[in-house]
């Protein structure tokens, strides 16, 4: 039965080389059965499409004789669809199928100058509000690889020479096969022996044994800005788990503000609740007010009325060298308890709207 490969990759006949690669790499990404949406026999259909449209030669021959060309053997090969899949890295027109699953899946048929990274460590650190309005220095313990201090992670004991890596010839790579549902895939790792340097030492390090990494509790006296919120993550570059041969990863501070029952915030903005009596509203007064920056005097306005809002200038929080306002909520509290005498002259001012 004729094949329709323009249609099982959703692209037209004058579609260009570079979008039938791009249309195969979007159905690669959702069909792979590696995949939660995977779907190995519509992923074998793309694959089959792309080897022919991919391929100048292939796609001239499809376009004049049509899939028939390479069924029963007339595609030279053998695995599914009657394409061979083994061992390519380079073939005409798939050049760069190996980077294509690199890519979606870490891994690739060329060998890339891809610096090798330690693990990034992630700390829980608890603040309250002040600190985080205003910035703190703490000191935080954390356990990991680190850097042996006596062979400068090199792995080798001070004084002794290196060594060409005979496992990947010096190289720092190794090719490896793995069998898929392609067929054999060739991909270039990392070698194992060596980490990736490519050379090892005649004496290994008598603290570290060669890894040139030491497992240790380490303090960090960091400091975190001002103007942190709760939930918010600061990142401390390098200071996450050492790589022998690579840079270390980042030391992550997951932020956890404590809640303040004086105030709340959003953003650069700080809110607060201030309680006044009645006849402080109605004549106007100077009470004092917590702010974070302690108490300040607070004039309230003759005539106030109940949610009214006053703002406090610069008293709210940091944000990238400006400082927020603070905005002060007035709450009129009506009188419960009132003595007679009380009574009889609020009747007599019979105060009315």
């Amino acid at each position: 039965m004729a094949k329709d490969y323009y249609q099982t990759l959703g692209v037209n006949k004058s579609a260009s080389q570079d979008e039938i690669k791009a249309a195969f790499r979007k159905l690669a990404h959702q069909y792979h059965p590696d995949k939660p949406t995977g779907n190995e026999a519509k992923f074998k259909e793309a694959n089959e499409a792309y080897q022919v449209l991919g391929d100048a030669e292939k796609r001239k021959k499809y376009d004049q004789f049509g899939s028939a060309a390479f069924e029963n053997g007339g595609g030279g090969g053998q695995g599914f669809g009657g394409f061979d899949f083994s061992g390519f890295q380079g073939g005409a027109g798939f050049e760069d199928l190996g980077d294509i699953f690199g890519q979606m899946f870490g891994r690739g048929g060329r060998q890339t100058n891809h610096v090798r990274r330690g693990n990034d460590i992630a700390v829980d650190v608890e603040m309250n509000f002040h600190d985080a309005v205003f910035g703190v220095t703490r000191e935080i313990s954390v356990t990991k690889d680190v850097t042996c201090d006596r062979c400068g992670g090199v792995g080798a004991e001070p004084g002794s020479k290196m060594k060409t890596c005979t496992d990947c010839d010096g190289k720092g790579t190794k090719t490896v096969t793995q069998r898929t549902i392609l067929g054999n895939m060739q991909t270039r790792v990392v070698c194992p022996t060596c980490d990736g340097a490519g050379e090892i030492p005649e004496k290994s390090c008598t603290t570290c044994h060669g890894s040139g990494l030491e497992h240790k509790r380490k303090t960090l006296s960091i400091n975190i800005p001002a103007g942190v919120d709760d939930g918010m993550m600061v990142r401390v570059r390098g200071e996450g788990e050492a790589i022998k041969g690579g840079v270390s990863g980042d030391l992550i501070l997951r932020i956890h503000v404590e809640p303040d029952e004086r105030f709340d915030r959003e953003g650069d903005t700080i809110f607060s609740t201030a309680r006044i009596g009645f006849t402080q509203a109605a004549l106007g007064a100077t009470i004092e007010h917590d702010t974070v920056d302690g108490p300040v005097e607070l004039k309230i306005p003759a005539g106030t009325q109940s949610g009214a809002t006053l703002r406090l200038k610069g008293k709210g929080v940091m944000d990238r060298g400006h400082r927020g306002d603070q905005i002060v909520k007035v709450e009129v509290v009506t009188p419960t308890k009132l003595n007679r005498e009380q009574k009889k002259l609020l009747e007599e001012l019979d105060l009315t709207e």
